[in-house]
């Protein structure tokens, strides 16, 4: 832990990942904040995930577009449109009248204008330390969003339960703008500027690693969705519970990220990380009780932050920093469309099988989550005592005749 106090110490680490938690933190609010309101609005739980699908479809392909248009424009005024659009857009759900095809298209809208904030400051970081410390600080920054997707849902919950649910929309706007403002007003971001790619939009993901990080992160990420949904099917919406056993899945994410995160990154370092995932969820099928559930889904917990720190080296150390926000574009799409593919798919097996089929489903996910980066460890960058920072773009130096 002492190396994680040094690196906090690091000058502007902690203030920036205070202000990219705090910009992202309505990421952990929005889902349940849209669907507790459009519900409630129409009556109905399906029109409520029709306006979550248009705005998940949105940020799928909105990712690497915005994140290379900071190349192009730079960061700050890239990060200010789609904040401006996107806050306006959140704001608008809450107070607009129930009417269907708008609640579609302003979805859509905010989807597609979420500002860019993950792509940027793992674009950032490699600037801000040194080699020894950037995988230690995606392994810290893995692990510290795991308080976004454990307070939002309670703070989102507790306001439009007890409050309403367009107070739970306008927090998560206001949210945003906080933190957008903040971490926009960031030193870092006027020190680092993004060389503007020379390649056409979509080449960065025909490299190995990258396409490896996209498609291991769809599993991982689909694993844990399918995750939430069976442990919501057990407990249902009466209790604390299934908040309970979430929150633990976290809390071991959270330790995994933190304890693993110096461990050196071999060709193997994804597929035994996403081995712990698979195992703990593998297990969870056995029963559907608490501690059971509680048990065995903080062991998988461990294995989550610190594989998604792996991912993020992985594609940092393969690409031109030219190409690095569009790579990590394309990483959070494949996570965005497996979050909604492990929601669907748990979704069917629960109508079928009961709550036991959603881990079946999460346990496939993590299996396969396993077998790819096995199968394809020859692609799998090998960072032992080497830097994970980006490639350098090099351009022709003019040499003037003496």
């Amino acid at each position: 832990m002492g190396s994680y106090s040094e690196l906090l110490k690091t000058r502007g680490v902690a203030r920036i990942i205070a202000a990219q938690l705090t910009a992202r933190f309505p990421s952990g609010m929005l889902s349940l904040a849209f669907l507790l309101h459009v519900e409630q609005q129409t009556g109905s739980y399906g029109s409520a995930g029709l306006v979550l699908a248009a705005t998940s479809i949105g940020q799928a392909v909105a990712g690497p577009l915005t994140s290379r248009m900071m190349g192009r424009f730079g960061m700050r005024p890239v990060l200010v449109t789609t904040l401006t659009i996107c806050v306006a857009a959140i704001v608008a759900i809450g107070v607009i009248p129930p009417i269907m095809p708008l609640y579609l298209g302003i979805g859509l809208l905010a989807g597609l204008s979420t500002p860019p904030v993950q792509p940027a400051v793992r674009t950032i970081y490699p600037k801000m330390v040194n080699s020894r410390q950037l995988t230690p600080l995606f392994s810290l920054d893995a692990s510290a969003q795991e308080i976004i997707w454990v307070v939002g849902p309670v703070v989102t919950t507790f306001v439009s339960t007890q409050i309403g649910t367009i107070w739970g929309i306008l927090l998560a706007a206001a949210l945003m703008v906080v933190g957008g403002a903040w971490f926009i007003s960031s030193p870092e971001l006027g020190r680092v500027r993004i060389p503007r790619s020379k390649r056409r939009f979509g080449v960065v993901l025909a490299r190995p690693p990258v396409l490896l990080a996209t498609v291991v992160g769809f599993l991982l990420v689909g694993a844990c969705a399918a995750i939430e949904a069976g442990v919501v099917a057990v407990f249902g919406h009466g209790g604390p519970e299934a908040g309970i056993v979430l929150a633990i899945f976290s809390i071991g994410s959270l330790a995994g990220g933190l304890f693993l995160g110096h461990a050196p990154i071999s060709p193997w370092s994804t597929a035994r990380r996403m081995f712990i995932v698979f195992a703990g969820t593998a297990l969870a099928a056995a029963a559907m009780d608490f501690w059971w559930l509680a048990a065995t889904l903080f062991v998988a917990g461990i294995g989550i932050a610190p594989a998604l720190a792996v991912l993020f080296a992985i594609v940092s150390s393969s690409v031109k920093f030219s190409d690095t926000a569009e790579a990590y574009g394309w990483v959070g799409t494949g996570q965005l469309i497996g979050a909604a593919l492990g929601s669907a798919l748990a979704g069917f097996l629960i109508d079928g099988n009961g709550a036991q089929g959603a881990f079946w489903a999460a346990a496939a996910l993590a299996f396969l989550g396993t077998l790819v980066p096995a199968l394809a460890k020859r692609w799998h960058p090998d960072l032992r005592g080497r830097d994970a920072s980006p490639i350098p773009d090099t351009e022709p130096v003019p040499i003037t005749p003496s």
